[in-house]
């Protein structure tokens, strides 16, 4: 569902065409890992909620483009497949040049909904 996704395109809109480019690949990715979530803006960053609860959010620096689980716990379960970038507590961060692969991104977002739905 996309309502209120004109924040997120104007988000996006201002970024370099690399970066936008691979944020609308994570941003696609994210839509079909869960088709049900909304999109918004939270904590000034392109977001996804789902039932009511922040699910995942996704942006960009001036140094990369970061991929934000809103969870060190979920982080923690894909250590080992996250292991080539550089990551801290929820966060995976990424060149946009090699973006996040889709595969990773769907798990990584089920993760989080199942994690969501057990709290």
């Amino acid at each position: 569902m996309r309502l209120n996704a004109a924040p997120i395109d104007t988000y996006l809109a201002a970024l370099p065409a690399d970066k936008r480019a691979a944020l609308e690949k994570l941003r696609a990715a994210i839509r079909a890992a869960a088709p049900r979530s909304v999109e918004c803006i939270s904590y000034r960053l392109p977001s996804f909620r789902l039932d009511g609860k922040l699910l995942v959010a996704f942006g960009a620096t001036a140094n990369h483009c970061a991929f934000y689980l809103m969870s060190a716990e979920t982080l923690k379960s894909f250590k080992a497949e996250v292991k080539g970038y550089s990551t801290s507590a929820g966060t995976i961060r990424f060149q946009p040049e090699e973006p996040l692969p889709v595969a990773l991104v769907r798990r990584l977002v089920k993760a989080r909904i199942a994690e969501n739905a057990a709290s």
